[in-house]
């Protein structure tokens, strides 16, 4: 990222103080970004056989009902209750399938 925004390779101390006292935009955001809160790597588990899987998790995840390896059938989970639809989220790491129940609308 420096590199890209023009910071060289080396700074002297005060350069790299008046950079830490007032970071361009692009630093401050990254900064902002760190909160410390989001996993570097989760567990997938597979709800149907157990198998397991560590990842780095994206941002797009939401919540799911169930997780299970891509390869198990449908009726190898619980149907979803009365009145929620059931929908696929395909890519979760490397063979995983989110089942997620939302209500009807």
């Amino acid at each position: 990222m420096a590199v890209r925004h023009g910071i060289p390779s080396r700074l002297s101390e005060a350069e790299v103080v008046e950079l830490d006292t007032n970071p361009p935009p692009w630093l401050a955001q990254s900064r902002a970004n760190r909160t410390g809160k989001r996993a570097v790597w989760t567990q997938l588990t597979c709800d149907v056989c157990g198998f397991t899987e560590s990842v780095r998790p994206k941002k797009w995840w939401g919540t799911w009902t169930y997780l299970s390896c891509d390869f198990h059938r449908a009726d190898e989970l619980p149907l979803p209750a009365d009145g929620m639809n059931r929908r696929e989220v395909d890519g979760l790491g490397s063979r995983f399938i989110a089942i997620v129940d939302e209500p009807r609308a």
